[in-house]
């Protein structure tokens, strides 16, 4: 959020309900929008009805959460249009980042507590993860 403020380039939302179609609806943990796309992607009630550029989810404890994480939203996000997805995990304490490769979110790297995360997507972004994942 401090880089959002700081670079003015989009914004950062927790869990905010993103209703691509009827029947596709989630609600990711953070979402990360720039300021154009967000100006034209929200409905009467607030909600998003575009896909944002980056998409951040807290893999929940469970294998049936993370499977859901990794197959079921990640197919959801390439067809819309996703950017980047990263999927934390506090158990694991890494982040897997995926990116966008021929219409789909591919993984491509999975960083871990002592890496330090950037995107190509947010300029001079960098946030070590022990700030993470350090109680």
């Amino acid at each position: 959020m401090a880089w959002s403020k700081e670079s003015g380039l989009g914004t950062c939302v927790q869990t905010p309900g993103i209703i691509f179609t009827e029947n596709d609806a989630v609600i990711p943990d953070v979402v990360w929008i720039t300021n154009e796309r967000l100006a034209q992607g929200l409905d009467e009630a607030g909600h998003l009805i575009v896909a944002p550029e980056l998409i951040i989810e807290i893999a929940s404890p469970g294998k049936s959460s993370g499977d859901r994480d990794r197959q079921s939203k990640r197919k959801l996000y390439s067809i819309y249009g996703v950017q980047e997805y990263w999927i934390g995990d506090w158990q694991l304490q890494n982040m897997e980042v995926y990116r966008r490769e021929n219409a789909q979110l591919c993984l491509q790297e999975t960083l871990y507590k002592e890496d330090c995360l950037t995107s190509p997507l947010l300029p001079n972004f960098s946030l070590p993860l022990v700030q993470i994942f350090t109680p």
